[in-house]
């Protein structure tokens, strides 16, 4: 089998984690599988994304400097991880990549889609993912369980319902413009009937 890229997006609080968690050990008693996050992934990646989900960073960061820091460590997850993982034949489970990219600084941010996509195509080159799940939510679900994390909000899950509206209906456009590569899921439903519907897509690629 070739490697296989699958990557998880949504809105905050749609439940990836938790799904990306149990597909992969539940792909991995079988096949070669490993898990990132983008931002993330890489030590450059982990720090660059402190940088950009900090809540005590007051300064206001420019929509293109957001853009490009993201697109690095994206960079640096492709070439360090990511494509050697699917050379070896791996399958590579991603939290959010370029889909986030586009949601969050075209849709919500405002940068010009073919701006965002310009970056996107430089940071991954042409691995593009063979599969994308997209969990959604109504905003107010989200907000809901965003506020009962104890953690506290990321610079991101403090941004402005508005921002995260225009976020969800970025995804929901994205989803409509990629039926293929994407399979949108209903966020509401229990996380053992969203996992099922996972397994069964996916053994269609396998």
């Amino acid at each position: 089998m070739k490697g296989m890229f699958i990557t998880f997006e949504g809105i905050e609080g749609v439940g990836k984690s938790t799904q990306i968690a149990k597909l992969y050990e539940y792909l991995s008693v079988d096949h070669p599988v490993i898990q990132v996050r983008d931002p993330g992934g890489t030590k450059i990646g982990t720090e660059i994304r402190k940088v950009l989900l900090d809540p005590s960073i007051k300064e206001p960061f420019s929509r293109f400097a957001e853009l490009f820091l993201y697109a690095a460590s994206r960079a640096q997850l492709m070439e360090q991880v990511v494509i050697p993982a699917l050379k070896e034949g791996k399958i590579v489970l991603c939290d959010r990549f370029i889909d986030s990219t586009v949601a969050y600084q075209a849709y919500g941010a405002g940068i010009p889609l073919d701006d965002v996509r310009q970056i996107n195509r430089l940071a991954i080159r042409e691995y593009v993912p063979h599969r994308t799940y997209l969990l959604d939510l109504p905003l107010s679900v989200s907000q809901k369980r965003i506020g009962m994390r104890s953690s506290g909000k990321d610079r991101m899950e403090q941004k402005s319902l508005a921002f995260h509206g225009r976020v969800r209906n970025g995804y929901l456009a994205i989803a409509e413009e990629n039926k293929e590569r994407i399979m949108l899921i209903d966020a509401t439903k229990s996380k053992k009937t969203i996992f099922e519907e996972i397994v069964r897509d996916i053994h269609s690629y396998l």
